[in-house]
């Protein structure tokens, strides 16, 4: 895959193969919860929540990976709704704290998304495409991953206590209309990145994991 080919990808398979190898497991894991919060309305099991919920207290070292796993064990392989057949899905996370099903979770949410619009979802999903959900997907994993072409730092200079406070509230509640004030709080202490402001910047989705708040964070 080429840089542009990244940047215009519609195929969210195709850009998770790319990052094989290339992506921390947290930051797949941080993409399955996205995409499964991005069709929270069609989630009607309980145990496919509480996993969801489980693996975003891991993330936050606040489950254990026991908690994970039991959680995991309980969701994976579970009938979900599927228009009118119920399918076998996968939540997207192993029931293993040492991997995550990305690719799991984005074939989740799209067949969830599919079945909606054939059946019993459609009323709390309404119009929305699978190709949009696939869409939506590529960009989520360009706000979590960034540009694996190049690679963004930031300068201890950059680092205030404004912009590191800022930062973290940003992350813990997940308070994303805040960017462009991050954005505005970097470019005070000196960023000259046009790659972290304009991302902070930009409309659209982001998500805990979007790569310009986890740099100024020192996350990977």
């Amino acid at each position: 895959m080429t840089e542009q080919e990244w940047l215009e990808c519609a195929d969210p398979a195709a850009m998770l193969e790319f990052l094989r190898g290339k992506a921390s497991e947290r930051k797949l894991r941080l993409f399955a919860v996205a995409c499964a919060r991005r069709v929270w309305p069609l989630l009607d099991d309980r145990w496919s929540r509480y996993a969801i919920e489980t693996a975003e207290r891991y993330l936050e070292d606040q489950a254990s990976s026991a908690e994970l796993r039991q959680a995991c064990l309980e969701t994976d392989g579970r009938m979900m709704p599927n228009g009118d057949n119920d399918v076998r899905c996968s939540t997207g996370f192993a029931a293993s704290d040492e991997q995550a099903d990305a690719p799991g979770a984005s074939r989740c949410a799209l067949t969830l998304v599919a079945g909606s619009r054939r059946g019993r979802g459609r009323r709390k999903w309404g119009e929305r495409t699978v190709q949009q959900e696939r869409d939506a997907q590529c960009s989520l994993l360009r706000d979590i991953m960034g540009n694996p072409f190049h690679s963004a730092t930031s300068p201890p200079a950059w680092l205030t206590p404004t912009v590191f406070s800022l930062a973290q509230g940003i992350y813990a509640d997940r308070a994303f209309d805040r960017l462009p004030i991050l954005a505005d709080a970097l470019e005070d202490a000196g960023c000259d990145s046009a790659d972290i402001l304009n991302h902070c910047r930009q409309p659209g989705e982001h998500v805990r994991g979007c790569w310009a708040v986890d740099l100024v964070l020192g996350r990977q």
